[in-house]
């Protein structure tokens, strides 16, 4: 809306009443030290707070960054806004009457803002009316679900304003506009009725439904989740977008979850409200809820507000569909993560519980023994990768490396890359620690073609099937780093296909004490001494014409090694020649 100027009374009173820690606190978690509160500055990336607010002189300031100022400036700044928009949102939060330079403007103005404070008036008008219905003999049957199916508390039950919405099309209508003289528009505009397709009038939005009410951070009721007693779908319908509700930008419980956050450095973050509220019922009062959508970076950005190490659980179902969240989820916010930002875990609870079922069978400390045990959000998704997969399979074994590289290719901190490196090398060596160091190598090739010289793997049936090299022989190998690669393949292709010449090959390796570089190149020397000397003790090397058939058949056994050194085994007759030095 076009704001007006402002009249200085009214900027002084917002400036006296807008306790800047109340405010800060909003957005930064903060530690009291001596007379003032210490933070992280959330104008710029640190690990150590120099963020320091100070209460007697309502001023902030940052030594890393020398961003200061009081209330009024640090909320513009942060959120990008104009003067006179946060006066006036700390002037309704104040409640600081609006005055402007120019009278005749200040009736228009007050009707905007009075448009906002009377959705607060009839939302939290609705939430009374569907608490009063809750106790009626309509509201029996909700009653009775919250209380045996979902056993919760009397005391569970007020705490979140927990009603229920007759079943009748025009019950609150009637109660709000007839009775208590609301506006019908106020009513359509905070999403409560819609308007009829034909013949005029409204209906209720939400009819036979056990209700939820939605609160801001500040806990003020804004929009409602309706959970349907019948048969009727959807089986939860959420509050349509409004003036004052963004389901993207809202988190169920977070008004109630905000100091437990802030206390236990974690958020745990649930698909469901009754997820939540069991927990909050169990005393696990960190928990929000992501109203059953995608967890989105502006609901994530919004709960590490309050907590400093940035700690944050998901614990969504362990079905098919709670998978599919958890993912959708990751995706949100993986680049946080990917970037250290975020300390992302995901807990799955046993047997595909949620946590409100698995709160009915358990004990609040084995729910807290499981969160402290939750693994690291990389560890669950190679988990998810290999999770039903054979790895003595080629397919499985090829699209589980492929899918691995693709995760660890997003890690940026070089540390954390090379352990998830080692992890995974170790989980595809299948318990044959003399494969780690291949599969280590292998990973790092793919992961950074640019920094190595291997070929890309390819599955076994290509590798050993037609006769085609996967890899034009006589191309070299890409990158500058190439010519020991392409020098060790030569030897090798030599040594492959041309059994005169194989003797000599040994006793030069031998004389000069030289070894192959690369593990793919040292791996099949190593396959090829055990076949030589498996043949005899003389290790008669030119006498195996069948060597290369042989080590395929071998090679079956460590199918990811195919496509480091498949195109080794095949070469058309123009390059036999050119390396035997054969003659027609």
């Amino acid at each position: 809306m076009q704001i007006p100027r402002l009249h200085p009374d009214t900027i002084e009173e917002v400036k006296l009443r807008a306790d800047i820690v109340d405010v800060v606190s909003e957005y930064v978690v903060l530690r009291k030290r001596g007379k003032d509160f210490v933070g992280l500055c959330p104008f710029h990336d640190e690990k150590s707070p120099s963020f320091t607010v100070s209460q007697t002189k309502q001023m902030y300031y940052c030594f890393g960054c020398q961003a200061g100022g009081n209330a009024i400036k640090f909320v513009m700044e942060l959120g990008k806004r104009s003067f006179a928009d946060v006066v006036l949102d700390l002037a309704r939060r104040y409640q600081v009457p609006v005055q402007t330079l120019e009278p005749e403007q200040r009736q228009e103005l007050q009707r905007q803002l009075s448009l906002r404070e009377q959705l607060y008036e009839v939302l939290a008008s609705s939430a009374q009316f569907y608490q009063h219905a809750l106790r009626q003999s309509q509201g029996q049957k909700a009653l009775q679900y919250l209380q045996s199916n979902r056993q919760f508390k009397e005391e569970t039950i007020q705490q979140f304003g927990l009603g229920y919405a007759p079943a009748g099309w025009e019950t609150l209508y009637r109660y709000l506009v007839e009775d208590k003289h609301y506006p019908a528009q106020i009513l359509e505009k905070a999403g409560l009725i819609k308007p009829r397709k034909e013949g005029g009038g409204y209906y209720d939005v939400f009819r036979d439904r056990l209700m939820i009410p939605i609160r801001d951070v500040q806990g003020r009721v804004i929009a409602f989740g309706g959970r349907t007693l019948t048969d009727e779908q959807p089986k939860y319908l959420n509050s349509p977008e409004t003036e004052l509700f963004s389901k993207g930008k809202t988190l169920f419980a977070l008004d109630r979850a905000k100091d437990g956050i802030s206390k236990l450095d974690q958020a745990v973050v649930v698909e469901g409200y009754f997820d939540a509220i069991a927990l909050h019922a169990a005393g696990i009062n960190n928990a929000v809820a992501s109203l059953g959508t995608a967890l989105s970076l502006e609901q994530v950005r919004l709960i590490l507000r309050y907590t400093e190490s940035k700690q944050l659980v998901l614990n969504f179902d362990a079905d098919k569909a709670g998978t599919n969240a958890t993912e959708r989820a990751i995706g949100e916010i993986a680049e946080l993560a990917y970037k250290g930002e975020v300390q992302l875990k995901i807990l799955n609870l046993p047997d595909g519980k949620d946590a409100d079922e698995y709160l009915h069978s358990h004990t609040p400390e084995d729910y807290g023994e499981l969160l402290k045990n939750a693994p690291l959000w990389l560890d669950w998704q190679i988990q998810q990768i290999i999770q039903d997969r054979d790895l003595k399979q080629a397919t499985d074994f090829q699209q589980v490396t492929q899918q691995i590289v693709k995760l660890l290719k997003n890690i940026a901190n070089s540390d954390t890359r090379n352990y998830y490196v080692s992890y995974c090398a170790e989980i595809l060596s299948l318990g044959d620690t003399r494969l780690i160091p291949l599969r280590v190598e292998n990973l790092l090739t793919q992961i950074a073609p640019a920094a190595a010289t291997y070929s890309k793997p390819v599955s076994a049936k290509k590798a050993w099937g037609g006769g085609k090299s996967p890899l034009p022989i006589n191309s070299p190998l890409p990158t500058e780093r190439s010519l020991l690669e392409h020098a060790e393949a030569l030897l090798l292709r030599i040594y492959l296909h041309c059994p005169e010449q194989r003797q000599m090959i040994v006793d030069e390796l031998e004389e000069r004490d030289l070894q192959f570089s690369l593990s793919h190149h040292r791996f099949l020397w190593q396959q090829i001494l055990e076949i030589s000397s498996g043949d005899g003790e003389t290790q008669n090397f030119s006498s195996l014409p069948d060597l290369i058939s042989r080590l395929q058949d071998r090679f079956l056994e460590f199918d990811s090694e195919i496509g480091l050194i498949s195109h080794l085994f095949h070469v058309d007759e123009k390059t036999k020649k050119k390396y035997c030095g054969l003659r027609k």
